[in-house]
Formats: structure tokens, sequence, C-alpha cells
């Protein structure tokens, strides 16, 4: 317990913000289903699959993402399978991602980043939800890239790979009430005022890609937007979004994609504290073990100088209470004829 304390200043406290990243690559094969679809896992409200690394029910398994689908209110038909679910997880998705209209209207997500307007609206929509094992505090800006196949007539003959991008997102970028989101684009040529040319968004911190259904092309029928074994029937996408369930839907999509990579984001807040000493402070022990014949030993000769070994530093709070302990990697020497400062970083 320490004795002797002293009050730290302003001057003796800053704060600092570092930005960490990792670099999180997504293989096709395991999107696809590596072990057998046994890392895909489905539920039995079929509203969406999780993908894992690894078989799902082994305790090393890490939840990797989520896949599900859902159309606006414009695309609703008697005829449509899962209307309701589709309908809900679109609204769902929205009114958290881009919130509401001034008429307290949900907003649909606009491909162009140009609200509340006509232009650029997506009413079917592919939704990715990264875990947050990957994506940490946010996915970071101009990092994130989709590779997927858009077209063919099956899946031993995928054809159009296209690698999606955030690009123009390192020089802008929208807000929304989930945070900061990006838009999605074919190619890395394009450029600022072709915005238009957007086929999706990405949401930064809530860890979540929206892909617009028309990018797809061809017949994906049963045997390609489906996987085969799911009976959806041949025809456009658009058909097969109405027909097909929401599993069949993320198998599909599963099966289209090549590769994702993007980088993730750790925020790291420290309290910096410079522990400042002078030359004629913490000359002597405060250790009661530091005795010899019960007696407190600061020096062997009487013209010698008071020596410590400083190996600690605590920090207290107003009232005296310890709060924190910083251990030194070996200890320091102290005697009046030197003066220390001490850097202290709390991270949090």
């Amino acid at each position: 317990m320490a004795k002797t304390f002293k009050t730290l200043l302003g001057n003796d406290l800053t704060n600092t913000r570092t930005l960490l990243h990792e670099a999180i690559p997504i293989t096709g094969t395991i999107s696809s289903g590596t072990y057998g679809n046994n890392n895909i896992k489905t539920f039995s409200h079929g509203m969406f699959e999780s993908v894992y690394d690894y078989p799902f029910l082994s305790s090393s398994a890490n939840h990797i993402y989520d896949i599900t689908y859902g159309h606006s209110s414009n695309v609703s038909s008697t005829t449509n399978t899962q209307n309701a679910k589709k309908l809900n997880i679109y609204n769902q998705m929205a009114q958290v991602l881009m919130g509401y209209d001034v008429n307290g209207n949900i907003r649909k997500f606009d491909s162009d980043g140009t609200l509340d307007d006509s232009t650029g609206i997506m009413n079917q929509c592919f939704f990715t939800n990264f875990s947050r094992l990957l994506t940490k505090d946010e996915i970071k800006k101009n990092s994130f890239r989709l590779s997927l196949y858009t077209s063919g007539s099956g899946l031993s003959n995928r054809s159009t790979a296209l690698t999606l991008g955030d690009y123009l997102s390192a020089n802008q970028f929208r807000t929304s009430p989930s945070g900061d989101y990006g838009l999605l684009f074919t190619g890395s040529s394009v450029i600022a005022g072709e915005e238009s040319q957007s086929v999706g968004l990405v949401f930064y911190q809530a860890g979540i890609a929206v892909l617009t259904s028309s990018i797809f092309s061809g017949t994906p029928g049963e045997a390609e937007f489906g996987a085969g074994d799911v009976g959806m029937p041949s025809g456009s996408i658009t058909e097969c979004t109405i027909s097909g369930t929401i599993e069949q839907l993320a198998n599909g999509l599963r099966h289209r994609v090549d590769d994702i990579d993007f980088n993730n984001t750790i925020e790291l807040n420290s309290a910096i504290y410079f522990c400042r000493v002078n030359h004629n402070e913490y000359n002597y022990s405060s250790n009661p073990t530091y005795v010899s014949g019960s007696k407190l030993v600061v020096k062997n000769n009487v013209n010698d100088l008071p020596v410590t070994y400083i190996t600690s530093v605590g920090l207290y709070s107003p009232d005296n209470e310890l709060l924190a302990v910083a251990k030194l990697s070996e200890p320091i020497r102290k005697d009046p004829n030197t003066e220390l400062t001490l850097r202290v970083r709390l991270d949090y």
C-alpha cells in the first residue's frame, strides 16, 4: 500500500485512438459447403442460412456469416412463396439500416445513395450479415471485395465472375442510422458521379452487405440457383425470387460466391499517464520488507546517497483507492541525482 501520493495534473494525461486492421479472406469453398454442407446450418423457420468455417456441430467451428433474402411490397404476389417472411426481412433490414423518411415510412434500399427519390431503388435484395468475430468494430472502408458469378446455366457452367467493391468509399461514403455505408460497384474504374452504376451497399459498422437481385442474369433455375437439390424451378432471377423459398435463394447465392475479402477494424482507445518523478521524490523505499535487524534500510554509510529501485506504478482514485497497477519490465534505479518520467498506458 502506497504511503506517498502524487496528484496527476491535466498536463500529465492524454488520450489516443488507434485503429488496428486484420485481413479477412473467405474463400468460395467455405461458402459452397466444404464439408459436404455440414458447415451450412439451416433452420426450421427457413428465414436464413448460417455459414461456418467447420462443421457447425464441432466445438471449434466459428460462425462466419448469414445469408437471407427479402423484397419490398412492390414485388408481392399471391403466388409468391414465403411472401410474408420476405416482406418482414426486407422491412426489418430497411428500418434498421436505412431508417425512416419525414413521413414516418420505412426508407427502401437505394443503390445510388440518393435517398427519397425514385431512382436506384432496390426492391429485391440479398443480405449477407457477417459475424462480429470477423468484422470486430467495423469493416474498413475501401477494403470490401466480393467476387461472384452473375450468369451461367448451371453450377458447373458458371460464368461472368465480377468483383464487387466499395471503390469510391475512400473519398466518399454515406451515413445511416446504423452508421456509415458505401456503394458497391462491379469495377474499380468507377469514378465520382457514376453512383447510378452501384449494385449494392455495404454497411461498415453493422457488417452487412446488401445486393440487388438484378445483378444476376441467365436462367438460374434448379441446377444453379438452388444447388440442384432444393427444387427451384428454372427461369429468370425475378421468377426465382418469387417462386423460390428464402433457403433456396440463400443456397443459390452461396454457390455463386467465388471469394470475399475485407479488412476489419479494431478501435483501441488509450489513456496515457505521464508519471513524473522529481530528483527529491521517491528516494526512500516504502516497502516494509526492506529491513535489516528489524530496522528500515535506506543506506549503509552516512555519506551514501539513498537509493531505491522502482518496480511498479499504482494509479489511485481521489480517495486513495487503488485502481490499476503498472509493472515495469525491470527495476529502475532512483536516487537524488536522477529524475524520471514513467509513461503508463491504460487501454480500453
